[in-house]
C-alpha cells in the first residue's frame, strides 16, 4: 500500500552506496531510510549557490565639447641636407699617406684632412727653382750685351743689326724668366696641394680613400656638410603654393623670406618636435612638371649638430586660424573603416553612439566639423565598456545605455586642493 509521501532520488557515489547497503543490513530497513534522508538533506545543502547581484551601469569619464579659436597648421614630408656640401677632391695626383681627422666628427675651416706623398712635387719645385736661376742668368747676359753694344752702335763701331739682335735676345730672356717664375709658383702650389684642408666648417663624412691609395683629381675622398644652419627641403602642391603666392611674392620683394608670424617647426623621425624653429630661405623658381609641386627650403639652427643630412621628418607651418572650433580629445574618437564616431552622454546619463566629421588635429585634440554642439558631453575613458554593453543589448544601445559618470583625475585633484 502506497502512502502520500514523496520519494526523492539523489545520485550517490559508489562509496556512499556501499555505506548505505552496509547500514541497511546491519541497522534494519527503518534505520537505512533515515540514513538516506540525512544524506539527501546534506547533498541539497551543499549544492545551494548565492545569486550574484546584477551589474551596475558602466563607469566612464566624460569631457565637454570645447569651443575656441585654434591655429591651423599643415605638415609636409621633408628631408634634411647641409646648407653647403663640399666634396673633398685632391688637386694633384699622389699616394695617400695620412688621414688627419676622425670620420663623422666636426672639422673647422682650414683644418688638415689628408696628406699625399710630396716627394715628386718637392723634386719638381727644385727643378723649377733651377730653371728660374738659368733664366735669370741668361737675362743678365742679355742685359750686359745690350749695355755694351748700345754706345758702340751709336758710334758706328758695330753694325746696328747686332744691337737689334741683342735687344731681341734680351726681351726673350725676360719672357723666359717670367715663364720660369710662373712654373716655380705652379710647383709650389702642387707641393702645397699634397696637404688637403677643409674648405668649410662642418661634419666630415667617412673617407672613401684608404692609406696607400693612389688618388687623383677625379677621386672623391670625403664629403663635408655645413650643418649650422641645416636645411629641410620639402615640396608643396601648386594649389597650396597659389594659396600663399601673394605672401611669398611679398617676402621675395623685400628680401626677407620669412616673418615673425611664419615660424617653421620640424618634426623629427621619432615624432618629437625639434626645440628650435626655422624660417623659409628658398623657394624654387619653377613648378615641377613631373609632380606639380614647388620645392621650398627651411633653415633651422643646429649648433650642436643634432640634425644630420639625409634625415627624414616633417615641417609644420601655420597657415591660418579656425574661429570657434569644436575640440574633443583623440581618446574620445572611435574609427571604424575610415568613419568616425563618438559616444555622447545625455543629461540623464544615457550614452549613445553618434557619427561625426573631423578636421585637423590640434595637439592631443581633434577639430570636429560636424556632429557635435558646444557643451555636449562625450566619453573619453570607458569606451570599451559601452561597446561591450551595446553588443550585448542592441535595443538598449539604440535607446541609450545608462552610465555612471566617474570624476576625472584633474577634477578630483582640484577638489582636494580646495
Amino acid at each position: 500500500m502506497q502512502t502520500g509521501r514523496a520519494v526523492y532520488r539523489f545520485p550517490l557515489s559508489a562509496k556512499l552506496r556501499r555505506f548505505a547497503c552496509q547500514s541497511f543490513s546491519s541497522m534494519g530497513r527503518l534505520s537505512a531510510v533515515a540514513a538516506f534522508a540525512s544524506l539527501a538533506l546534506l547533498s541539497s545543502g551543499c549544492e545551494k549557490k548565492e545569486v550574484a547581484p546584477p551589474p551596475g551601469p558602466p563607469e566612464v569619464q566624460v569631457v565637454q565639447v570645447a569651443e575656441q579659436n585654434v591655429p591651423n597648421f599643415q605638415e609636409w614630408v621633408a628631408q634634411l641636407n647641409g646648407s653647403v656640401n663640399a666634396d673633398i677632391t685632391p688637386k694633384v695626383q699622389g699616394y695617400l699617406l695620412k688621414q688627419n681627422y676622425q670620420n663623422g666628427f666636426f672639422v673647422k675651416k682650414g683644418q688638415l684632412l689628408f696628406e699625399l706623398d710630396p716627394r715628386q712635387y718637392e723634386a719638381a719645385l727644385d727643378q723649377a727653382k733651377a730653371d728660374v736661376a738659368v733664366a735669370e742668368a741668361g737675362l743678365s747676359e742679355a742685359d750686359t750685351n745690350v749695355a755694351r753694344d748700345t754706345p758702340l752702335a751709336a758710334q758706328s763701331a758695330i753694325p746696328q743689326k747686332q744691337l737689334d739682335t741683342d735687344i731681341n735676345v734680351q726681351a726673350a730672356r725676360k719672357a723666359q724668366v717670367q715663364a720660369s717664375k710662373a712654373a716655380l709658383e705652379n710647383a709650389k702650389l702642387n707641393l702645397a696641394w699634397t696637404k688637403i684642408y677643409s674648405p668649410i666648417d662642418g661634419v666630415a663624412g667617412a673617407a672613401s680613400s684608404q692609406i696607400g691609395d693612389l688618388v687623383g683629381t677625379s677621386t672623391k675622398m670625403a664629403t663635408i656638410s655645413q650643418v649650422q644652419p641645416i636645411w629641410a627641403t620639402f615640396n608643396i602642391s601648386e594649389a597650396q603654393y597659389l594659396g600663399s603666392a601673394a605672401r611669398i611674392s611679398q617676402t621675395m620683394r623685400t628680401g626677407k623670406m620669412s616673418g615673425p608670424n611664419m615660424p617653421v617647426q620640424y618634426i623629427q623621425a621619432n615624432e618629437e618636435t625639434y626645440p628650435l624653429t626655422g624660417k623659409i630661405v628658398q623657394v624654387n623658381r619653377q613648378v615641377s612638371s613631373g609632380t606639380g609641386t614647388v620645392q621650398l627650403t627651411a633653415a633651422f639652427p643646429n649648433k650642436d649638430g643634432i640634425l644630420r643630412p639625409g634625415g627624414f621628418g616633417a615641417v609644420r607651418i601655420r597657415t591660418g586660424e579656425s574661429k570657434n572650433a569644436l575640440l574633443i580629445p583623440q581618446a574620445a574618437v572611435i574609427e571604424v573603416q575610415g568613419l568616425y564616431q563618438v559616444i555622447v552622454v545625455s543629461p540623464d546619463n544615457k550614452a549613445t553612439f553618434r557619427p561625426v566629421k573631423l578636421g585637423e588635429r590640434v595637439g592631443p585634440n581633434w577639430i570636429v566639423t560636424d556632429g557635435l554642439k558646444p557643451g555636449e558631453r562625450v566619453v573619453s575613458e570607458g569606451l570599451l565598456k559601452i561597446q561591450q554593453a551595446a553588443a550585448a543589448a542592441p535595443q538598449l544601445a539604440r535607446e541609450g545605455i545608462p552610465v555612471a559618470i566617474k570624476a576625472s583625475p584633474a577634477a578630483s585633484s582640484a577638489e582636494g586642493s580646495n
